[in-house]
């Protein structure tokens, strides 16, 4: 009875989508963000999530895809990644007509601007932009429009049958075994001032095209994944959670400038 029970435990796992970088991932790049934000950005933060925080805050827009609300399961589906075929960048492919990661961080940025929003709604939009920066630096969320992101890509890791996007999205980060915070305090360590500078473009097309040309290069020969896989690619892992988070704050910085000094008038 146990037996089967770890069957079916196993392929359910097996079987859940694929969210960026997973919990652990997406907490890390939040809590990344926390240590390069200005006083003025900080403020608005506190102002619009109170003690939530940027950490906790990152994970929320993958939660409510469970919600049965139109806007989650219909609208906000395609928030979470772009499409760039392969040789494009994103600017020559463009985005759909339902719209991707990039216009939702342009729209959720005009709410978290427009001085008439609601609290509610700012908190809304600041989440989700927090999370769609950390999504758009896993490889995989700029994907190629053939295989969904890599989630069509079967492949073993350690033995256990998944799919390419679950390998960079949790297994390898979990196999760090370490908390976020200690892979936050980790990662933060060895970012450079030098590289904080050439990290902070707030553009996120740049973003994206970086991911772009990662994803060509990250697909096995073999799909059975194991020490050497992780050898070769836990170093870009951590360096996009490390820009991420860089990124969540030089973003939030620029954006939440405005909102600090209108609140303060």
């Amino acid at each position: 009875m146990l037996r089967v029970f770890v069957i079916l435990l196993a392929a359910q796992f097996a079987a859940a989508p694929a969210f960026a970088w997973g919990k652990t991932g997406h907490r890390v790049t939040g809590a990344i963000a926390d240590h390069y934000l200005s006083d003025a950005a900080r403020a608005a933060i506190e102002d619009i999530l109170g003690p939530e925080g940027l950490a906790e805050g990152s994970t929320w827009a993958d939660f409510m895809r469970a919600s049965p609300d139109d806007f989650w399961q219909s609208e906000a589906s395609p928030y979470h990644y772009v499409t760039i075929p392969q040789g494009q960048t994103y600017a020559e492919a463009g985005a759909p007509p339902q719209g991707d990661a990039i216009t939702a961080i342009a729209r959720f940025t005009e709410t978290l601007k427009d001085p008439r929003a609601s609290r509610e709604d700012k908190a809304l939009a600041l989440r989700f932009i927090v999370h769609i920066i950390g999504d758009l630096h896993q490889p995989l969320h700029a994907g190629n429009g053939t295989d969904r992101g890599g989630n069509d890509v079967a492949v073993t890791y350690f033995g256990r049958e998944t799919n390419l996007h679950s390998v960079w999205d949790r297994a390898m980060i979990d196999g760090e075994q370490l908390s976020y915070s200690e892979m936050t305090e980790w990662l933060v360590q060895k970012v450079t001032p030098t590289e904080v500078a050439d990290w902070s473009d707030p553009n996120p097309v740049v973003w994206v095209n970086e991911s772009a040309a990662i994803r060509d290069m990250i697909y096995p020969d073999d799909p059975a994944l194991s020490y050497r896989y992780v050898f070769d690619h836990i170093g870009i892992v951590k360096r996009r959670l490390s820009q991420g988070g860089v990124r969540v704050a030089a973003y939030l910085n620029v954006v939440l400038a405005s909102h600090a000094h209108a609140a303060a008038r």
